[in-house]
């Protein structure tokens, strides 16, 4: 959550509700909605961190709210996160330490696990459909997120496919 909302700082100042609706607005549905709270206490360490500078600003009608500036150091950790390339391979992946320890306990049968997991991917995949029949045509960037999370998905399918294949 850091680093996206000191790109979003980049453009300029901002409290943590306005960092909120940017997001949702950038991301849409598909995208887990960021908890406020958990926004707060990030500006916070951010704050500290030296990464931005918070002000208090007086609101007539309401209570203060605090803005927030990107510093020089928080512009050079945004540059720095575009800078590196993203490599996450899924050699930790969970369900995959399910599958190779199940014969291990003798409690519950690989393709069982298997197929559970398929109807798991294939309801996940029809709800992301229903996302991006919903979401707003022009906001490409959401348009994008469900098309890359249905593929890798399709992905994952094909290799559930795979490993029944080889444990059949």
């Amino acid at each position: 959550m850091r680093l996206p909302l000191l790109a979003l700082l980049v453009s300029g100042p901002a409290h943590g509700y306005e960092l909120k609706q940017a997001l949702e607005n950038l991301l849409g549905a598909a995208y887990p909605q960021p908890n406020v709270g958990q926004i707060y206490v990030t500006l916070s360490r951010l704050e500290k961190a030296g990464l931005i500078e918070g002000e208090d600003v007086e609101q007539s009608d309401r209570p203060n709210k605090r803005i927030y500036r990107i510093t020089a150091a928080g512009r050079e950790t945004v540059d720095a996160w575009f800078e590196e390339s993203t490599a996450e391979p899924r050699v930790r992946d969970e369900f995959f330490m399910k599958l190779a320890l199940a014969p291990h306990t003798g409690t519950t049968d690989q393709i069982a696990l298997i197929n559970k997991q398929r109807r798991h991917y294939l309801n996940t995949m029809r709800d992301l459909s229903k996302l991006a029949a919903a979401e707003d045509r022009d906001n490409r960037v959401a348009q994008l997120l469900i098309e890359g999370a249905m593929l890798h998905l399709q992905a994952d399918l094909d290799w559930l496919e795979r490993c029944q294949e080889e444990l059949e």
